[in-house]
Parts: C-alpha cells; structure tokens; sequence
C-alpha cells in the first residue's frame, strides 16, 4: 500500500470521528439524562459546546495549522478529541460531560480542516478531486450515521460507549500519523489570523446560544436574556465591520456577492436546522412515548 494511501485513510478516521460527534450523542440523550441524572436543558450543553466550539475555532486553528505545521497540529487535535472523549466516556456528572466534550470540540477544530489540506497535499494533483469526493463522502456518511451508531452502541454497551469507542481509533490513527506524516514545516511565510474575528464570532454564538437555550427557563423578557440577546446583535455587527476591513479575515465578505454561495448557505442552514431540531427533540419524544 502507497504511503500516501495510508495518509488518507489516518485522515478519513479524523474527519470520520469529528463529523460523528456532532450527532452520535442525540438519540442517547435519554439514557445520558436518566444516568446523570439531570434535566434536558442543562445536558443540551453538551450538544452545544461541541457545535459552537467546533464553528467557530476551525478556521483560526486551520490558519494556525499553517503556521506551526499541519502535521503537528493534526497530532495535538487528535489528541485533544481523544482526551475529551474519555473525560466524557467517563464522566460523572453534566459538568465534566460538558468539559469533555468541550475539550473535543477544540481537537475536532484543529483535525477537520487540517485533515483536507493534509490529504490533498499527499498526493498528485491529478487525483486531488479523488481526495476531496472521498473526503467528502466520509464526511456525510459519519454525520448521518451517527444516530444509527449512537442508538446501537448505547443499546448494547450504554451511552458512555458512544464517547469511549472513539478512544481505540484515535490511538490508531495517532500511530499511523507518526509513521507515515511528514514532518516538514511548511515553507509559504507568515500566515496572519483573524484573532478578533474570532473572538467575536464566539461571543456571537456563545450569547445567542445561551438566549435559545435559557430563555424559556430565565423569562424571554429577562433583563439577562435581553442583555445576551443585545450582546449577540452587537458583536455580529462588530464581526461583519471587522471583516470588511482586516487584511485577512476569517470570513471574506465578498463570497456573499455570489447567488450560488447564498442560495447554498441558505438551503444548507434550512436543511441543517430542521434536521438537527427535529433529531434532538425525536429521542427525547420517543423515549417519553414509550412509558
């Protein structure tokens, strides 16, 4: 087998697990709530820290990833996710189930976009468009199978399974990464960050996160909701200044001049939003059905 064959296939196993963890945990919410012991508004956070987390670091990690070495940094994210996954695995209490998954998330950020530009760069650029559809195709295929995964494993090995599985293919794939990455640093100069971007798309996301998920328990017209709400609206304006005139911004505003990127951008939300609503909410209804 070509050493670049088994680069590739190191790289499927981190995209694999990453896009597998943003929907394996909700048909376990259930069995994870009655274990816990807590209430499906606190353990939400563990859905949300992931998504918010994961959105907003994986561009200013990838453009960090340039600058320290890809390869490195592949090695520092897979193993973060495994750490995380084991803190959740093990977890005893919401608190530390939302650290774990957390400390996932951030490894997630630095693997998935790392894991592109290293597989591509493994190969001729003949077979670049190769890489990318079977980078791609994994990608789909963990997200949408991981309610299947996450009901199967949850049903014969209990909700922690589905976080400690993970354990076992991140040694794997930490193996394979040190014998056959390369480790040469990059040499295309200095790659500047958009760290005030991301800062600001975090807080962003953080506060209105906090708004849909609080709301209903703090009053939709609490002085803490309309704060965050306020707070939200406002670092989203100051983002979308501070991109129109950094040097390199996380986000290039002239892709929004394009109909197709829109018209994508709003039938990929669309899509999204109606799927992860209704899976989220889906165990839960059918877990109380069936008492």
């Amino acid at each position: 087998m070509k050493k670049s064959t088994k680069v590739i296939a190191m790289m499927m196993i981190g995209i694999f697990l990453c896009m597998l963890d943003t929907t394996v945990m909700n048909i376990a919410l259930p069995a994870i709530q009655t274990g816990l012991n807590t209430d499906l508004t606190h353990l939400s956070w563990a859905l949300n820290i992931y998504t918010v987390l994961f959105a907003s670091l994986a561009i200013p990690l990838g453009r960090l990833a340039d600058v320290w070495g890809r390869g490195r940094m592949y090695l520092i994210g897979l193993g973060l996710f495994g750490i995380g996954s084991l803190t959740s695995g093990l977890s005893l209490s919401v608190g530390l189930l939302i650290t774990g998954r957390a400390i996932q998330s951030i490894g997630a950020a630095i693997v998935f976009p790392a894991s592109m530009t290293i597989g591509i760069q493994s190969v001729a650029l003949s077979r670049h468009t190769g890489v990318i559809a079977s980078l791609g195709v994994m990608q789909g295929l963990a997200a949408a199978l991981g309610p299947t995964i996450g009901g199967a494993v949850t049903q014969f090995w209990g909700w922690r399974g589905i976080f400690l599985i993970n354990v076992p293919l991140v040694a794997v794939a930490l193996c394979g990464c040190i014998a056959w990455l390369s480790w040469r640093h990059p040499s295309h100069g200095q790659v500047k960050l958009d760290l005030g971007g991301s800062a600001l798309v975090m807080t962003t996301l953080l506060a209105l996160t906090l708004v849909l998920v609080k709301g209903n328990d703090w009053g939709w017209t609490s002085r803490v909701v309309l704060s965050l709400g306020v707070t939200s609206a406002l670092t989203l304006i100051a983002f979308v200044w501070m991109e129109a005139h950094v040097s390199a911004p996380m986000v290039p505003l002239a892709l929004f001049k394009d109909r197709q990127f829109k018209r994508c951008g709003v039938s990929d939300r669309v899509i999204r939003g109606l799927y992860g609503g209704t899976i989220s909410l889906d165990a839960e209804f059918l877990h109380e059905s069936s008492k």
